[in-house]
Formats: C-alpha cells, sequence, structure tokens
C-alpha cells in the first residue's frame, strides 16, 4: 500500500501533548483511519469488526505492521530538543519556522512552506499557528506513515 500523509488542525491549547492526545481520541472514535482487517480485499470470513479500544487496536499483529495511515500511528510529543524518534510528534522550532517560512510566529498561510519538515514515515510534526496578531489559535499536526 505504502505511506500516506495526513494533517489535522486543532484548536489551539499550550499542552500539545492533551491536544494530540484528544485528536487521536476523536479520529479513533470516528473511525477515520485505515483498519488493515476490515479491507475488501480480505475474504469475508477474515475481516474483523473495528477495534473496541485503542488498546485493542494495537494489539493487532497487522496493524503493529500496517499501522492506521492516520495521527493513531504517532503516541506522544517530543520536547523540541529531543532528538526525532518514530512514532512520536516533534514541534517545529522558532529557527524551523523561520528557515522554511521567514517567520518564527507561523500562521495557515505558512502551512504549505513547512510541509518538508516532516519527510520520514511513521514520523509527525506540529505547530502553532497564530492569527493575524500573533495570538496562537490552532495547532497543526501532519506525518506520514502506514506500510
Amino acid at each position: 500500500m505504502g505511506a500516506s500523509a495526513w494533517d489535522y488542525y486543532v484548536p489551539y491549547q499550550a499542552d500539545l501533548g492533551a491536544a494530540l492526545e484528544e485528536l487521536r481520541h476523536r479520529v479513533f472514535l470516528a473511525g477515520d483511519y485505515y483498519w488493515v482487517r476490515g479491507g475488501d480485499w480480505l475474504a469475508e470470513q477474515e475481516r474483523r469488526p473495528r477495534p473496541v479500544t485503542l488498546d485493542e487496536l494495537w494489539a493487532d499483529e497487522w496493524t503493529q505492521h500496517s499501522g492506521t495511515h492516520s495521527i493513531l500511528d504517532v503516541f506522544h510529543v517530543q520536547r523540541e530538543d529531543e532528538e526525532p524518534e518514530i512514532c512520536a510528534v516533534q514541534p517545529v522550532t522558532a529557527e524551523e519556522a523561520q528557515r522554511a517560512a521567514g517567520t518564527g510566529r507561523l500562521t495557515r498561510e505558512h502551512v504549505e512552506a513547512i510541509q518538508d519538515l516532516a519527510r520520514e514515515r511513521w514520523y509527525g510534526r506540529c505547530a502553532v499557528l497564530h492569527d493575524d496578531h500573533g495570538t496562537p489559535q490552532e495547532i497543526y499536526f501532519w506525518g506520514w506513515s502506514g506500510d
């Protein structure tokens, strides 16, 4: 199947980890992810209903290998000073924003300029987006995952 790009906008909150957890919960409840065991390419008797919990989802070996092609494939937000880690989200630093978009205060208009900051599969990024007055408005999460 190959990796899939994903991206999400959520309302701003200072705790990026809490924002990620709320987003993951929402995506899971909505069923807005790839469920490898539910594919119509499987014989009817091999198909499985969607998991009821995230723990059940990740207990499935097929999911562990293929992923969900969504935000569910990343589990926590790293600190800006940590080395990038698989299945994690790393915030865009002010220096990265300045290099990519020419400003340390990103807005929605800068999203295209920062897209390449997430280049690796099974790795996500996030950026706080501001309004025209410099007030944080939302958080943008994006990345690539799945096999």
